[in-house]
């Protein structure tokens, strides 16, 4: 199962490893289709093309697969959807929890992956 956005979907723990293997800079918004999430996913839609350099994807909150994200260290305490994970080189290097604006995230992508 997939969330409804234009966003590509990370449906499997697999795939997780493999878009960090494969891609230097990845955002994932691990949510549900919420009041918190949608505009997230909104705002990732539309930075996409504003940076070109990052990896924008989406993942179902509920998929016993996203326990990649749901239970990563990072995101002890998390207590608001989504779970938004930055990952550099396969590295986490910043998470969030509940609603951002899109200002918020591109100050992320800035300090991040500039």
């Amino acid at each position: 199962m997939t969330l409804m956005t234009n966003l590509e979907h990370v449906i499997t723990a697999d795939q997780h490893a493999e878009l960090l293997a494969n891609n230097e800079n990845v955002m994932i918004c691990c949510g549900r289709m919420g009041p918190m999430c949608v505009p997230v996913y909104a705002a990732m839609e539309e930075l996409r093309e504003e940076y070109p350099n990052v990896k924008f994807m989406d993942m179902l909150f509920d998929s016993p697969e996203a326990g990649v994200i749901r239970n990563a260290p990072e995101c002890v305490g998390f207590m608001g959807l989504p779970f938004t994970m930055y990952y550099k080189n396969g590295k986490v290097v910043k998470a969030t929890s509940s609603i951002q604006s899109k200002e918020q995230i591109k100050e992320i992508l800035d300090e991040n992956f500039s």
